[in-house]
């Protein structure tokens, strides 16, 4: 039997929602999403976050702070054209309009979404 295929698997899991923009939990939800990466890639795949790509153009085009105009400019564009690129998305963790919006935009381009690491071919 063969392993399955890798998937590009973006993980949508929530960022500031909850947060009040607190850093220390933003982090914890940060955390969570990485942990999962890795879960993810020491099953065959590849996983991806929104985050690992605008976090360092916001911070780099001039960013101050947390929903200013650089902000909203990048962070979820960035995740909006990612899931263009991907074969999956991991929707975790708890409310998160952000990632509720991932999962039903890869919904509408067709691709797979998983609400648990189970779910992922190869995890169970």
């Amino acid at each position: 039997m063969h392993p399955p295929q890798p998937l590009m698997i973006l993980v949508a899991g929530p960022y500031r929602s909850g947060t009040g923009d607190d850093p220390a939990l933003i982090a914890a939800n940060v955390r969570a999403m990485n942990d999962m990466a890795v879960r993810l890639f020491r099953a065959g795949h590849l996983p991806v976050l929104g985050e690992w790509f605008a976090l360092p153009l916001i911070e780099h085009a001039g960013s101050r702070q947390i929903g200013d105009e650089i902000f909203n400019e990048i962070f979820h564009p960035v995740a909006r054209r990612l899931v263009a690129r991907c074969d999956a998305c991991l929707r975790i963790g708890g409310p998160s309009k952000g990632a509720d919006e991932m999962v039903e935009l890869s919904r509408s381009m067709g691709k797979q979404v998983f609400f648990s690491f189970d779910e992922v071919p190869g995890c169970a």
